[in-house]
């Protein structure tokens, strides 16, 4: 593979509206050292200035430079694990340790753990905190939210490194999308609500990268089917989101289909990325010829123009060194039918 060609430095598209201004925050940005990614530390530097110059009110830069803090705090915590897959886990904090859920919840993160998935968890009690406990605290982040009524952080978890506090919950939840692989919800109150259909409505609107959602009960359970009648009558049913959505999330009360639709989702396929307005696919093993054909018949619906193509690594994801060395596919996806994306993520996966 011929080397990495340098990249050429970026300029900055963002500025105060000041030449004078404009050179003295790039003079401090040089005086950092922030050469990599000189141009959007420039423009985070001028967002704040022109807050400034917007004459913001102290409550608005107040919760923007709360937001960004955090934010940064978060990101410095998980930046030694982004190799690392992880698996969200969501529930009530209310769960009792002798309820069926806290097993099943405690079952099912240590046998991610097994597979050497790491999980995230709100660090709370109840499912959070059977979660670290079965996962164990070496494999467990926990993302606190600051709460007055509520225990704030589980035993199982406290003075750890991998302990981020918030005081938001959009920052938190931003964190939670952001570094999970994957997503498993158990029952739970509003915001166990809350986070489900916040995440099935950014897969469905292509707002995150696809990412495979468990929807997990104990044996006999009833919370998410009784749910998914709701979906399927007064949403589906009255045309509020298509029959094709409910391909976004697995239904399921066995610790190893939760497992296994996990761990399935990632047997083959591995990331994606734009490039070029080309959707790029990437995968340990591409398709040959005839199965790309059948591929892109099967899926012409999504397809703009042109076929399904096996390709090299594109200039840009040379340039970034963005996973050159998995094989891939690109498209020209019509950014709409997301569901029929999962669902050629999964013939990729042979599932």
């Amino acid at each position: 593979m011929p080397p990495r060609p340098p990249r050429e430095p970026r300029r900055p598209r963002y500025r105060t509206g000041s030449p004078d201004l404009d050179a003295a925050v790039a003079e401090l940005v040089q005086r950092a050292g922030a050469d990599a990614n000189a141009d959007l530390v420039f423009e985070l530097i001028v967002s704040a200035l022109r807050l400034s110059q917007d004459r913001a009110d102290r409550g608005d830069l107040k919760l923007a430079n709360a937001a960004v803090k955090e934010m940064r705090n978060a990101f410095h915590v998980f930046a030694p694990y982004r190799a690392e897959r992880k698996v969200a886990i969501f529930g009530s904090a209310r769960t009792q340790p002798d309820d069926p859920l806290y097993d099943q919840t405690r079952r099912f993160a240590a046998a991610m753990a097994d597979h050497d998935w790491m999980v995230i968890t709100g660090a709370g009690p109840g499912i959070m905190e059977a979660g670290i406990e079965g996962a164990g605290p070496d494999n467990s982040f926990g993302v606190s939210i600051q709460l007055p009524f509520e225990a704030a952080t589980s035993q199982f978890i406290e003075g750890d490194p991998k302990l981020v506090n918030f005081r938001y919950f959009f920052t938190r939840k931003l964190e939670f999308v952001k570094e999970s692989h994957g997503f498993v919800l158990l029952p739970g109150g509003f915001g166990t609500m809350d986070e489900a259909f916040e995440l099935l409505t950014l897969l469905q609107t292509g707002k995150t990268n696809p990412a495979p959602i468990v929807l997990l009960d104990v044996p006999g359970g009833t919370y998410w089917t009784t749910w998914l009648d709701f979906v399927a009558r007064d949403l589906i049913g009255r045309g509020y989101a298509g029959e094709g959505d409910l391909d976004l999330m697995r239904i399921t009360d066995d610790i190893d289909t939760a497992v296994d639709e996990i761990l399935g989702f990632y047997s083959n396929y591995h990331s994606q990325r734009y490039v070029a307005g080309n959707l790029v696919l990437r995968m340990q093993h591409a398709p040959g010829d005839e199965r790309l054909r059948a591929l892109s018949e099967e899926f012409a619906d999504i397809i703009v123009q042109g076929t399904i193509e096996r390709i090299e690594a594109t200039a840009a994801e040379r340039g970034d060194d963005d996973h050159v060395d998995l094989e891939r596919v690109s498209l020209r996806f019509d950014r709409h039918g997301y569901s029929r994306l999962r669902q050629l993520i999964d013939r990729l996966n042979d599932r």
